[in-house]
């Protein structure tokens, strides 16, 4: 026995030497393996901080009074503080305080001789732009043009040869892709950033027109105009906006696709303005109610929650409750996928729309137009009118008066809700003041209408109802118990 012990030894020794042996490799080659995985921005920086610039701007402030323009205090020592205070603020008296207020940001170089592309509000109300490049020379700029809805704005300095970004498309980007910004970060010049791309089609308040790239890369003031750079050292997006309670960054940060900003580039470059798309509708999303109030399986799409008198979708036969679903080939699975959409087609051209119009799916053939100015919506006005109650849904309405139809634009649409008390409707969300447009997509033309629908509304499905609420048309599903 005590032989048979001693000769199995060494095998056990091996056994544990290799075992070890094997665990060590494990964590060698997994470290390799890790550290292959992270990217190397040395590179990356070194070859595009040429074709980023610094931009700063200089303003005049608002001419105040001086004191020889403010009447005289009584009674006021010429020693006293107060003399010094008013120094301060309206000057010593030998003119106006124009003190020059200056702003920063950030830019790229688009083209080799001297196009180079920042935010709008980098430049806004400048009365002169300075741009410096990275080997320190200096240049005044000239403002080509800027485009309030993208916040993108074209700039020009005389010089030749200059080094050029590399421009990419952002439609190539990935959720999860690093990403690398270079900016003047609080004024300190040629800053890099590095993150992730947190998400892309983000859409902010305000900002119809541009679906944001998210990331977690480290933006502040003065990285706004800047590049965003992918791994191959292309420009895929411009940082324009972080969200924050403080000022800084807060680990959300926004940059504009760089496919928008080339197709803003281009008209800034050419014409000096930009001209949209435009389609004339409201939209809203599908909510998992209205979904299976208009038979969808699922939600999706952007719902038409108005269409504008004379315009493309109206003269195309589109209407209120239709739900697009595909716009000239791109797939809408929300409504903030469409505003984008439309406005980068070109105007007068004739684009296909799929939607759910009457619980069947159609295609119609819409021709663009240019986005017009902004829509001055009528606001509601109560006046007396017949009133009606309905217990099925605790509402009362009354008849909108000729007067009211004409200020609202509504023609022979619309009755005004009076009171909601508790029940299906105020379930729903519907409250005093609302225009009931549409119910189950019927149209409503007077109280008497509204109440013989309601009488017949099923039980226990919910069924569309289009209200417009301080001049905004929006779907809502009700349903009785």
């Amino acid at each position: 026995m005590y032989q048979q012990h001693m000769s199995l030894s060494p095998l056990k020794g091996r056994t544990i030497i290799s075992i070890i042996f094997t665990i060590f490799l494990f964590f060698f080659f997994s470290s390799l393996i890790e550290a292959r995985s992270l990217p190397e921005f040395t590179k990356l920086a070194k070859e595009n901080s040429p074709a980023v610039v610094n931009i700063s701007t200089t303003q005049k402030r608002p001419e105040m009074p001086n004191l020889q323009q403010i009447p005289k205090i009584p009674d006021i020592p010429e020693d006293s503080p107060l003399n010094d205070f008013f120094r301060h603020f309206f000057g010593d008296g030998m003119g106006p305080n124009t003190q020059p207020v200056s702003s920063l940001g950030s830019g790229f170089i688009i083209s080799e001789d001297g196009y180079v592309i920042t935010n709008r509000h980098v430049i806004d109300s400048a009365e002169e732009i300075i741009v410096r490049l990275n080997d320190r020379r200096e240049f005044v700029a000239t403002l080509i043009g800027s485009d309030k809805q993208t916040d993108i704005a074209v700039i020009k300095i005389e010089a030749k040869g200059l080094p050029v970004v590399k421009i990419g498309s952002s439609k190539d980007l990935e959720v999860g892709e690093w990403v690398l910004a270079i900016g003047s970060t609080f004024g300190f010049d040629y800053s890099v950033t590095s993150g992730i791309v947190s998400a892309k089609g983000r859409s902010l308040p305000n900002e119809n027109y541009i679906p944001f790239i998210q990331t977690d890369v480290a933006i502040n003031p003065g990285n706004s105009g800047g590049p965003l750079f992918n791994l191959d050292g292309e420009a895929v997006g411009v940082n324009s906006q972080i969200y924050s309670r403080t000022g800084g960054y807060m680990g959300l940060s926004f940059a504009i696709p760089m496919d928008i900003v080339m197709n803003v580039y281009q008209q800034l470059k050419e014409t000096g303005s930009v001209s949209r798309g435009w389609l004339g509708v409201m939209i809203q999303d599908v909510t998992r109610e209205l979904a299976e109030s208009f038979g969808m399986s699922k939600p999706g799409g952007a719902m038409i929650a108005k269409v504008l008198p004379d315009s493309p979708a109206a003269r195309a036969g589109i209407k209120a409750g239709d739900i697009i679903l595909d716009f000239n080939g791109h797939k809408i699975d929300r409504s903030s996928e469409l505003p984008p959409v439309v406005g980068t087609s070109r105007v007068g051209q004739s684009v296909p729309v799929k939607l759910l119009h009457n619980g069947k799916v159609k295609t119609f053939k819409v021709l663009i137009d240019s986005l017009p100015g902004e829509e001055k919506i009528a606001s509601t006005k109560t006046s007396k009118g017949k009133i009606i109650s309905d217990n099925r849904l605790n509402i009362r309405v009354k008849d909108l008066t000729k007067e009211q139809r004409e200020q609202m634009q509504l023609e022979n649409q619309g009755v005004l809700v009076e009171e909601v008390s508790k029940g299906p409707a105020k379930d729903a969300g519907i409250y005093a003041g609302d225009i009931i447009l549409l119910f189950d997509n019927k149209k409503i033309t007077n109280s008497k209408v509204l109440k013989e629908l309601i009488k017949s509304l099923p039980s226990g499905k919910p069924v569309p109802i289009l209200v417009q609420r301080d001049g905004n048309p929006m779907f809502l599903a009700i349903k009785l118990p």
